[in-house]
């Protein structure tokens, strides 16, 4: 076995908001769950580089292909036929399906965050380069999002994952600042 030696001190968190999310969730005794497409598991990474998260993430679902959504998200077929991936209603259909998906002791997720959207650089289903919609989907209620968001691959799929957390912590009463 390779022994690889890390920097002392050094945290794996650039995302002090979702610091504090994982904080309140485990206040609350509430759990998250995730279904990414375009963001590809970034978001589930922001909320696990923070120590403690492995007590409020059940988990995540990167459904990356457009039927991925449907086989494990329960998205329906013909939305997607219809619409394509890029949508509001595909959105919040994905982020319902990983609250289900990911219950854990026959319980649903109490939250759950979904991206889906194009990071190009080419368009997708006619929609441009960071066009991008994200949901919430909670013990509260859902609300979804739209973004259109100008830089390249990195910084659509950075800017998602920002603007999801943003999404997650207003639910939560959260501040975003310090």
């Amino acid at each position: 076995m390779e022994r690889l030696a890390g920097e002392p001190g050094r945290t794996m968190s650039a995302r002090p908001v979702a610091e504090r999310i994982v904080a309140e969730l485990a206040l609350r005794g509430e759990r998250v769950a995730l279904a990414e497409s375009l963001t590809g598991g970034l978001l589930a990474s922001s909320l696990i580089d923070v120590a403690g998260a492995s007590a409020v993430v059940t988990g995540g679902v990167v459904a990356y292909a457009t039927a991925t959504k449907a086989s494990l998200l329960d998205v329906d077929p013909e939305l997607l036929a219809e619409r394509g991936a890029v949508d509001a209603d595909v959105a919040l259909q994905m982020a319902r399906g990983a609250r289900a998906r990911l219950a854990l002791d026959g319980r649903d997720a109490d939250h759950a965050l979904a991206t889906t959207g194009v990071a190009g650089p080419e368009p997708q289903d006619g929609h441009p380069a960071g066009t991008v919609w994200i949901a919430l989907s909670s013990i509260a209620g859902d609300e979804v999002r739209s973004l259109l968001v100008v830089g390249d691959r990195a910084a659509i799929r950075e800017a998602t994952v920002d603007s999801a957390l943003e999404l997650l912590a207003e639910a939560l009463g959260v501040g975003l600042r310090e």
